[in-house]
């Protein structure tokens, strides 16, 4: 068979940002070029692999070391630690089954840098080369031992690829890094119809509390009391919690929680019912993005998410929580706003900013358009991605598929 083999391993099974960018770039790379493969956690992801007809192996849970700048271990996050040493295990068989089953294999694609146990064993697993995707802002602290272990594991890879310049900043000095943005293939997005009522704010995404979405009811509270025309819109619901005993622990020691019941606990006990409103999950982008102004991705985490490009293309404006913006992905004032946390009253306040100044709104959003055509074409960057193959491969890339060019493949809400 003709094209690249390339193994993808990602680290969960909910849909979300991820998954959502990896298909984007499997989509769209050049028909003939690459035969995709996938081992993933159990769950939907598996699904929508199969209905593009990408083979998947799913494993009970893929083991990852986490010492992104939100999420490191620290106080009671060191239990984790035992849901990925019991993970090892699933981690294995998978890759093992993966080896038997498909033995062509040219290149190993590894979609987020946590998952650094599952790369040191597909090192020993497969002779080829890796791919290391990072996607979340790193927390490499100088004279750290955990800093310093990650570091040198990430070095291992052969290739690095980091979705925007703000990961690629958190990564250690030196190390040769490539940037590939996440990308999203549309014709042009319709105009969304006139709309002249209060500002529409939303967030988009699974309900997770590092996602700020306590602080985002909050700031509908404070808009309430200060008589700002606004309604908050949720385009999303919880993540779907695991029914074995790791997850019924977790849930116990207050790492999994029922988000979307608290938010609508606390609307109903601040009287946002005419304010907020929730949406559900969708993943038909015209329907999410067509009916807001202003997207909100106060994150915990420090950097801009896919949702925020997402909302460019329809000429829609961010709020975005990061203190060290990157003009790639968002500048301040000409493409949307950034706050320096995510905090109610900075949220409210660059709600007040939009919902006052809405022919400013309106501008941001033509030049988040703009930026978001420059930077997200999943057909440029899918083709990026397989140069970085070839490059990997030399004299072993297969001849016949150099001669297709970049063709767009999109799929709805993928």
């Amino acid at each position: 068979m003709t094209g690249i083999s390339v193994l993808y391993l990602h680290h969960a099974g909910i849909f979300g940002g991820a998954s959502r960018s990896l298909f984007e770039m499997i989509d769209n790379l050049p028909p003939g070029t690459v035969r995709p493969h996938l081992v993933t956690q159990r769950g939907v992801v598996a699904g929508l692999a199969r209905q593009r007809g990408i083979p998947v192996i799913e494993a009970a849970g893929i083991s990852q070391l986490d010492n992104t700048r939100y999420s490191h271990y620290r106080g009671s996050r060191w239990l984790l630690v035992l849901r990925e040493l019991a993970w090892l295990g699933p981690t294995l068989l998978a890759l093992w089954k993966a080896r038997q089953s498909w033995r062509d294999l040219d290149i190993i694609h590894i979609n987020e840098a946590t998952m650094l146990p599952a790369a040191w064993l597909c090192r020993l697993l497969f002779d080829c080369p890796t791919v290391l995707h990072v996607r979340s802002v790193q927390r490499l602290e100088p004279g750290s031992f955990r800093s310093g272990l990650v570091g040198r594991m990430l070095q291992k890879a052969a290739a690095v690829i980091a979705i925007d310049e703000t990961v690629r900043a958190s990564l250690p000095p030196g190390m040769p890094v490539q940037v590939v943005h996440n990308g999203l293939t549309l014709a042009e997005p319709p105009a969304a119809p006139p709309y002249e009522g209060p500002l529409r704010v939303a967030m988009v995404g699974n309900f997770l509390a590092l996602k700020g979405v306590h602080e985002f009811i909050e700031a509908a509270r404070l808009c309430k009391e200060q008589g700002i025309a606004a309604r908050f819109l949720l385009f999303g619901a919880n993540a779907r919690p695991g029914k074995g005993w790791k997850d019924a622990l977790l849930g116990w020691l207050g790492f999994r929680q029922n988000i979307e019941s608290e938010l609508r606990q606390l609307v109903a006990e601040w009287g946002l019912q005419s304010m907020v409103e929730f949406r559900g999950f969708s993943i038909d982008l015209q329907e999410v993005y067509s009916n807001m102004d202003v997207l909100c991705f106060p994150s915990q985490l420090d950097a801009p998410g896919r949702p925020v490009f997402e909302a460019a293309f329809w000429g829609v404006p961010s709020i975005v929580a990061t203190r060290t913006p990157t003009p790639d992905t968002l500048v301040p004032g000409e493409t949307g706003l950034a706050i320096d946390k995510p905090g109610a009253q900075a949220i409210a306040g660059a709600v007040s900013h939009f919902a006052t100044a809405r022919d400013e709104t309106r501008r941001m959003g033509e030049n988040a358009r703009r930026l978001a055509w420059r930077n997200f074409d999943s057909r440029k960057n899918a083709a990026q991605v397989l140069e970085v193959y070839r490059r990997l491969l030399g004299p072993r890339y297969p001849q016949q598929a150099q001669n297709h060019e970049p063709t767009a493949k999109a799929r709805d809400g993928a």
